[in-house]
């Protein structure tokens, strides 16, 4: 595969079998519309990257950040290795521009959706431990991921949307949030879940997304942002934060 040769080239890695690189950079829709052009897709791959950066990135800040507790390296962890995170990460290489997509999925906007492009950088890490070995992979993630690494960011801004949004509503309401699953749409291989949020029953952000955690990382982000507008505003704030939900109209 050229492209896999190429992409390999442009990160400096002397991959040793360019069949495997590529099928890092085959998403399944690609798959799907193009059975007979490529031996598989991506998803394996990604299984295994996403266990190779975890552990990377572990190991990593455990020997960078000595006088941090458990919880604060967790924290930091989360943020590298969140989809938002590796999605960050997958944009400084310009992975998107090289990935194998279906006809519909890049019309969509596929190469630029957060949680295909942290779904591929996890496939290309796996393909570059099992091509190159662990010490290839970790210098490579550690390389990639190395603003991130050195960031001194003050751990409530690393928590994600979810523990944010949780924090709020049981310190404002002594209530935690409860997501719904609203509905599922799309064939197989291009689900979208929709989510809603509310707390108290009522219902305060909702969000979409290619699987239930993403959808529900989206709806709290809603929420977070919907509530801070009703906070600023006071009694009798904003419309309802149900609207403002990603992917919803």
């Amino acid at each position: 595969m050229p492209s896999a040769v190429a992409f390999a080239a442009q990160l400096r890695l002397p991959i040793r079998d360019p069949e495997l690189f590529g099928q890092a950079l085959v998403h399944s829709s690609y798959l799907h519309e193009h059975r007979d052009a490529v031996g598989g897709h991506n998803e394996r791959l990604e299984y295994l990257g996403d266990a190779v950066v975890s552990l990377v990135i572990s190991a990593a800040l455990y020997r960078l950040r000595p006088a941090d507790d458990e919880g604060v390296l967790s924290a930091r962890r989360a943020a590298i290795v969140s989809t938002t995170g590796l999605a960050r990460l997958a944009n400084r290489l310009d992975l998107g521009a090289w990935l194998l997509l279906g006809e519909g999925e890049s019309q969509r906007g596929g190469r630029h959706r957060p949680s295909l492009l942290a779904s591929a950088f996890e496939a290309v890490a796996g393909a570059v431990y099992l091509d190159l070995g662990f010490e290839a992979a970790r210098d490579w993630i550690i390389a990639v991921a190395a603003p991130e690494l050195a960031s001194d960011a003050a751990v409530g801004s690393l928590k994600s949307p979810k523990s944010r949004l949780q924090e709020h509503t049981q310190r404002l309401a002594g209530e935690r949030p409860a997501y719904r699953l609203v509905g599922v749409s799309g064939p197989d291989h291009e689900r979208i879940f929709r989510i809603d949020v509310s707390v108290g029953g009522q219902v305060v952000g909702m969000g979409s997304g290619p699987s239930r955690r993403i959808a529900e990382t989206m709806a709290a982000s809603a929420a977070l942002d919907a509530l801070g507008r009703a906070d600023s505003v006071g009694p009798g704030g904003p419309e309802t934060p149900a609207a403002v939900g990603p992917g919803f109209e």
